[in-house]
C-alpha cells in the first residue's frame, strides 16, 4: 500500500533553478567583489553537482573565481556566500513572484485527501525550502521537511530518501518520489523507491530512463496539460492524478 509521497523541491514544486537560485548566486558574487557570472547553460552543468556550496567549490576547482583564492580561503568564503545567496533567494520567494509548476498544488491536495504523508526532500538550504512552503503552499500539510545539510551525502546518493523512510517509519514499497532530474532519480531508485519524473527546462534532455513514469508536468484540468513520455497511467488524459499513480505503483513491484 502506498502511504507517502516524497517531493524534491527545485524544478518539481517551482522552477527555481534558472531564474531563482542562479540569479541569487550571481548577485552574491557581485556583492563579494567577484565578476563571475553563471549563465543558463553553465548552470545546467553545475546542477549535476548536488548542493549550492558544492557547486561553488566545483566552480573554484574547475574554472577558478575572478580573483585567486587558495583552498583555505575558498573554504572560509563559501559558507558566507551561501548564507547571503540564501537570504537573497528567500527574499525573492517571499515577494510572491515565483509561480508553482502546473498541477503541483492540485496533486498535493489530492495526496492529502487520499491520506498520504507528504515530505519534501531537497538539497536546498532549509531556509529556502521553508520559504517556498510558507509562501507558495500555505494550505499544504507536510509531515516532514528534509533540506540542506541534514545529510552528509547529497543526491545522487540515496541518503536523504533513506532518512525520510526512517523518520516516517516506512518501507520503500510504501512511498513514491516526485523528482525532476537524473541525480534525483538515481537517489530515489538507489533507495528502492518508485519514481515519477516531471521534466523542466533544465532536465528535459537528461537521462531519466530509470524512472517509472516520466511526464512534462503534472498538469491541470483547466490549465497546462502533461505529456506522458515514459511508463503508463490508467486513464491518463493530460492530468496526472494521485489515484492513478497509486494504482500504478501499488500494482507493481
Amino acid at each position: 500500500m502506498i502511504r507517502a509521497v516524497f517531493f524534491d523541491q527545485d524544478g518539481v514544486i517551482a522552477d527555481t533553478e534558472r531564474d531563482g537560485h542562479r540569479v541569487a548566486f550571481n548577485m552574491t558574487f557581485r556583492e563579494f567583489g567577484f565578476t563571475d557570472e553563471w549563465d543558463v547553460d553553465y548552470y545546467h552543468e553545475l546542477l549535476q553537482i548536488g548542493g549550492g556550496k558544492e557547486r561553488m567549490k566545483y566552480h573554484w576547482r574547475t574554472r577558478g573565481f575572478s580573483r585567486p583564492l587558495d583552498e583555505g580561503e575558498i573554504d572560509a568564503l563559501i559558507p558566507l556566500m551561501h548564507k547571503r545567496k540564501t537570504e537573497l533567494f528567500v527574499a525573492w520567494i517571499a515577494s510572491g513572484k515565483l509561480p508553482l509548476r502546473p498541477g503541483v498544488h492540485r496533486f498535493m491536495r489530492e495526496a492529502m485527501a487520499a491520506g498520504l504523508q507528504l515530505a519534501v526532500c531537497t538539497t536546498s538550504d532549509e531556509r529556502a525550502a521553508r520559504a517556498i512552503i510558507t509562501a507558495l503552499l500555505p494550505d499544504i500539510r507536510f509531515d516532514l521537511v528534509l533540506a540542506g545539510d541534514v545529510v552528509a551525502r547529497k543526491k545522487p546518493d540515496p541518503e536523504i530518501y533513506l532518512l525520510a523512510l526512517s523518520r516516517l517509519g516506512l518501507r520503500p514499497d510504501e512511498a513514491f518520489v516526485v523528482e525532476d532530474s537524473r541525480n534525483g532519480v538515481m537517489a530515489a531508485k538507489a533507495a528502492g523507491l518508485k519514481t515519477l519524473v516531471t521534466l523542466n527546462r533544465y532536465t528535459e534532455t537528461e537521462d531519466v530512463s530509470a524512472a517509472d513514469i516520466v511526464v512534462t508536468c503534472l498538469g491541470d484540468p483547466d490549465g497546462e496539460k502533461a505529456e506522458l513520455r515514459r511508463g503508463d497511467l490508467p486513464g491518463f488524459d493530460g492530468v496526472v492524478r494521485v489515484e492513478q499513480v497509486i494504482a500504478r505503483f501499488a500494482s507493481r513491484t
